[in-house]
């Protein structure tokens, strides 16, 4: 999400559950702002009047999304399913700007990139990069305001349900082997500051529109320059020919289009980074002594059943991750968090980043229950009941606020 973001002016229906797949490793096909937005406790519905797809994602499942505006869509709860990945067709966007014209795509390899702060500055195509050295790594990609929708004091902004968020296969070049090449960093350098190649609309100030993120040098490790989403070419709705990966971090930090990747002293001074993007009190501006929108914390939720079950056994689907740690057991609980049972994992494990899709089997009576998951980190960090409260309503990872409640009969 962002300090630009875009708003619903609809409320969505509750979540209906949809039937989950068989376990699978899915791989995906190929892949102006609007108004206010609206005060709620619980995630927002399908609009009375659904809103068609932009043209620039047209190709995705229409079904499977909720289209809140041409710059903000949301993955279907139920959509996800039990597999690992999260087919491209499915995928929420969330752009910052309007997508760039499609004519960046046409020629993929000759998309160029500005690498500043090493001992030998360069500008190199797609094409070079690709000749430095590849690599693969699945890692959630999470909307800082995912969760939005469940903050009491009625945070502006898009509002987010679960559905700022997918589990994606990246391929491209790590960022320490370009590094490596030309030269490694200058002494100092306490920053990676991406820059997105969008078009910015005329007459104004570029430092508060434009898409720079900064995140501290110790992600370099992880850090790719991704030419491939789920083994097709990154669609341009994703920020095709070239994304910034930084595996744990949130989505903002994985800047789309990115055309220059700087090592730098101190943080952008854009305003998407000085002031936008921060966890600040309730009624306080952005400013950039706030904590920033930077590494994810544990989370899960579950996605079936949603609303409805029969009496007696029932399987209780979901996903879990550790953001910047790999996520180590999931609970749940079917009376909203008094007793819990540990799930099992379903599907292969991909790595520390990805996340992985959970199933417990419980016996439920008939009445109502509050379903709810708790999952905890390889470090030892379990996921919060609460949330913390934040003008923006970002980093919601609460277990009370995500869970569903499940009328049985």
């Amino acid at each position: 999400m962002s300090v630009f973001d875009a708003s619903s002016t609809s409320r969505r229906a509750p979540e209906s559950s949809l039937p989950i797949s068989r376990p699978r490793l899915l791989l995906g096909s190929a892949g102006a702002m609007a108004s206010v937005s609206l005060l709620g406790l619980s995630p927002l519905a399908r609009s009375e009047e659904p809103k068609t797809l932009p043209d620039y994602v047209r190709w995705k499942n229409a079904n499977d999304v909720i289209v809140h505006s041409a710059n903000t869509i949301e993955t279907e709860r139920g959509a996800i399913g039990s597999g690992v990945v999260t087919n491209s067709d499915k995928l929420y966007v969330r752009n910052n700007l309007p997508a760039p014209n499609a004519d960046i795509v046409a020629d993929r390899n000759a998309w160029k990139i500005t690498l500043e702060g090493g001992n030998s500055p360069q500008t190199l195509t797609l094409g070079e990069l690709k000749k430095m050295g590849v690599e693969t790594v699945t890692t959630v990609l999470q909307c800082s305001g995912n969760g939005r929708a469940y903050f009491e004091h009625g945070p502006g902004g898009t509002q987010w349900g679960t559905g700022a968020a997918g589990c994606l296969v990246w391929t491209g070049v790590p960022l320490r082997d370009v590094v490596a090449r030309l030269g490694g960093v200058k002494p100092d350098m306490n920053y990676i500051t991406s820059t997105g190649g969008e078009t910015l609309p005329a007459g104004l100030d570029p430092k508060t529109i434009m898409v720079e993120r900064s995140v501290p040098v110790r992600a370099l490790d992880q850090a790719l320059l991704a030419w491939q989403m789920n083994d097709e070419p990154v669609p341009l709705a994703h920020g095709g020919p070239l994304r910034m990966v930084f595996p744990g971090y949130f989505g903002v930090n994985n800047v789309k289009y990115v055309d220059r990747v700087a090592f730098t002293e101190g943080q952008s001074d854009a305003k998407i980074q000085a002031s936008g993007y921060r966890i600040r009190p309730i009624g306080e501006k952005g400013a950039p002594g706030q904590p920033s929108m930077w590494e994810m914390p544990v989370k899960s939720w579950v996605t079936a059943p949603l609303t409805t079950a029969s009496k007696g056994r029932n399987l209780i689907y979901g996903v879990a991750f550790g953001g910047i740690n790999a996520v180590n057991q999931v609970e749940v609980s079917a009376d909203g968090g008094e007793t819990w049972k540990s799930a099992r994992f379903l599907g292969p494990d991909m790595g520390r980043y990805a996340w992985r899709p959970f199933v417990v089997a419980m016996d439920l009576s008939a009445g109502d229950h509050r379903i709810v998951s708790r999952a905890t980190d390889t470090e030892g960090n379990t996921q919060p009941p609460t949330s913390t409260e934040n003008e923006r309503g970002y980093g919601n990872a609460s277990w009370k606020d995500h869970g569903v409640t499940v009328t049985v009969s």
